[in-house]
């Protein structure tokens, strides 16, 4: 049976080569599950970027592109509206290693379940969701629990 095509391109790129292997896999099918659940669809030809980086250069561009001059798990630099036809290039997700290795090890997760959790949470940033008040918090954190269980990912959020 031949493969399909994914619905959009996702370049994974390595600016740290202390990632572990094979993560391109997990990244996509996160991304996936995340545009299925949300219910957006594809419009056509999109491109996402997703850079596993480390702790200095997510330090530097959360400094640059947010003022905050400190590194950061994830960062979300979304090219399309809020809730905007999904199509075209649609942004850049930025993890840090460091970061995510730490906070995977101090929520008792697995690296792998976090890195799928940040991925996801990147990616509903993209198209449009965010935490910045208790509802918006309180609807995109039901929505990643919701995809994470389909990929078999404990409940992030659960006390």
């Amino acid at each position: 049976m031949p493969k399909t095509t994914p619905p959009l391109d996702i370049a994974v790129i390595r600016n740290d080569d202390d990632w572990p292997e094979n993560l391109e896999a997990r990244a996509e099918a996160a991304v996936l599950e995340a545009l299925k659940q949300s219910k957006a669809r594809v419009k056509g030809v999109a491109e996402l970027s997703i850079l596993l980086t480390n702790d200095a250069e997510q330090h530097a561009l959360n400094r640059e592109w947010r003022g905050k001059d400190l590194s950061t798990n994830v960062l979300s630099f979304p090219q399309i509206e809020p809730f905007g036809p999904v199509m075209g290039i649609l942004g850049d997700i930025a993890l840090a290693r460091e970061t995510l290795i730490r906070e995977a090890e101090e929520q008792g997760v697995t690296f792998e379940a976090h890195f799928t959790h940040l991925v996801v949470h990147g990616f509903l940033h993209i198209l449009g969701y965010d935490h910045l008040d208790e509802a918006e918090a309180l609807q995109m954190e039901g929505l990643e629990t919701q995809i994470l269980a389909a990929l078999g990912v404990d409940d992030p959020y659960a006390d």
